[in-house]
């Protein structure tokens, strides 16, 4: 770790900070459901009843879910049928025929849980038209959905004696309309002056300096990579993704784009501060954040800077120098180095983002277990849209329940009861990706269709399967890709996990959020634990840790710690 690396993290805290509030003022009447006032409030009911909806008639949270899973269905069905269809369709230049079955399902559930793992190359495979339609689309919708189960459960902390959640139809119309397509404009914006493409071009054919014959893609990228951004989605337009220049060109993208995925995670804390009364609660969780993430993002930098240990048996020089970079740089771009690549990994596995600038499966061992995890964590650590703030509040209420253990008392968090229903709650809120993950990497080595996805046996082969299951059970979508996935085999196994790693986990978030709205809040009394300073914010750290080490014991970490081990060795 070098001090370019300090000061890009510094800089990028720094400017990540000022946006805390701005965001949370922002969001937060959409969170409370009056979000405006005189002429724009009458655009949006009538806006609201030309849909059908009315946005005053809340909903329990099984009405909520329901309509949450069955848009979310539909929108998986509909994909499925644009990728198989995009032979016949306009916008497909390229005359892309249509994408296997096996692909399109795996594709279509990986986008509409907000995961967008790939097991295809874009501008090889998708028409215009599904980049557009489909994948853009889902991009949103994914994202507003995360936004939208958030302001569910905090309505469950700041409402009393209520059954009403809010209303799914509304919040979905509203997160997207007036969130993520206004910030999605400016990005794209942006990221065109900055070189980035945006047309409906056919692919350019040119002769390269070895003379040979080459082609250029093209297409509308910067839209795409916008709300890839924004709604921590991370699936390319191009295979290379955030690490190919015509998705993210210059320094200023790449720090625009780390700075995109955490916006609006970060500014949810402060949501959850100002609807629950006191923005000392949201403080409290973005430090837990931000702790875990620094720590986790120095460790990947320190390992990537010293370099592979093979490399220093031999003799190479890897120290940083006016002549070179220094340290590990395979698979990183020579435009972003260690510090940008070593920061980039550290924050699309912190949230629920599967962009990369990087090949992680060229990390140094333990600087490719950081990123995994970080994902294995629950992507709690600003996490997704929506799915890190609910699910650190998960964690939270664990944490609290445990201090009450501690001093024998009934637990409490903002007022409300801890009691044995919200405690089955959270403990299935927290098993099911470990569950996933565990499961699907066990039947991977053991049958001859997961081993067969191998490129790299040993210790890093069962790394590969393990980061894959991870990342598509916690719908982080980035991969360790010397695995093979785009087999029948993977595509069905990672759609599964994908599935219900996201709505098997966003059940039991929403019957929490149900069960606590309809509590009292209780008055604040002198046996009531603080749960907004210092002593709360390591109470939590330690109890994400302790989940994140428990849940995973059979498999955590154990390909990338023998793979390091064996590299010091020599073999």
């Amino acid at each position: 770790m070098n001090s370019s690396f300090l000061l890009l993290m510094i800089a990028f805290l720094a400017v990540l900070g000022l946006t805390v509030r701005p965001m949370g003022a922002w969001m937060a009447p959409m969170a409370e459901g009056r979000f405006a006032n005189g002429a724009f409030a009458r655009f949006d009911q009538r806006l609201l009843r030309l849909m059908g909806v009315d946005a005053d008639t809340g909903m329990g949270w099984k009405q909520y879910t329901l309509a949450l899973i069955v848009f979310n269905a539909l929108g998986a069905l509909l994909l499925y049928a644009l990728q198989r269809l995009q032979g016949g369709l306009p916008f497909n230049p390229q005359h892309f025929g249509a994408v296997s079955a096996d692909s399109s399902f795996d594709t279509a559930v990986s986008f509409v849980t907000n995961t967008n793992w790939q097991g295809y190359s874009g501008e090889s495979t998708m028409s215009y038209l599904t980049q557009m339609m489909g994948l853009a689309v889902q991009n949103f919708l994914s994202a507003a959905t995360g936004i939208a189960i958030a302001f569910a459960l905090i309505r469950g902390f700041s409402r009393r004696e209520s059954i009403d959640v809010g209303n799914f139809w509304a919040d979905v119309m509203r997160i997207t309309l007036y969130l993520l397509l206004p910030m999605a404009f400016v990005m794209a914006l942006v990221l065109v002056s900055q070189g980035v493409l945006q047309n409906l071009s056919s692919y350019v054919s040119y002769t390269g300096f070895a003379g040979h014959a080459q082609t250029l893609a093209m297409g509308p990228v910067a839209s795409q990579e916008a709300i890839k951004m924004i709604g921590t989605n991370g699936g390319g337009f191009f295979n290379a993704n955030s690490a190919h220049p015509f998705e993210n060109p210059t320094a200023l993208t790449n720090f625009l784009q780390m700075l995109a995925i955490f916006i609006i995670p970060a500014g949810l804390c402060h949501v959850f501060g100002r609807l629950v009364k006191d923005t000392r609660q949201g403080w409290a969780i973005l430090a837990i954040m931000t702790l875990i993430f620094v720590a986790c993002a120095i460790g990947v930098a320190a390992f990537e800077q010293q370099g592979n240990p093979l490399f220093g048996k031999l003799g190479i020089d890897q120290l940083a120098s006016a002549l070179q970079a220094g340290g590990n740089m395979e698979g990183k771009e020579v435009r972003f180095g260690i510090s940008a690549s070593s920061l980039f990994a550290a924050v699309t596995t912190a949230a629920s983002c599967g962009a990369v600038n990087a090949m992680h499966d060229s990390f140094t061992a333990l600087g490719g277990m950081i990123p995994m995890w970080l994902i294995q964590l629950g992507e709690v650590i600003f996490g997704g849209v929506g799915s890190g703030l609910y699910g650190m509040l998960v964690l939270a209420i664990l944490a609290v329940f445990i201090a009450g253990l501690m001093v024998g008392r009934t637990p409490e968090y903002l007022g409300k009861k801890i009691e044995p229903y919200e405690m089955k709650m959270v403990a299935l809120a927290i098993l099911v990706t470990p569950t996933l993950v565990l499961l699907g990497t066990s039947v991977a080595v053991l049958t001859g269709a997961g081993q067969a996805g191998v490129a790299n046996p040993g210790p890093h082969g069962f790394s590969e399967i393990l980061y894959a299951f991870s990342s598509a059970a916690n719908n982080n979508g980035s991969a360790f890709a010397g695995l093979s996935a785009n087999t029948p085999f993977y595509n069905g196994m990672l759609a599964a996990a994908m599935w219900f790693g996201r709505f098997a986990m966003i059940v039991p978030v929403m019957a929490l959020a149900g069960s606590l709205a309809k509590k009292k809040i209780l008055p604040v009394s002198n046996g009531t634990m603080p749960t907004h300073d210092a002593l709360f914010v390591v109470l939590v750290i330690g109890t994400v840790l302790l989940v994140g080490a428990l849940t995973y014991i059979p498999a955590l970490a154990l390909g990338p710690i023998v793979e390091h081990l064996s590299l010091w060795a020599g073999h």
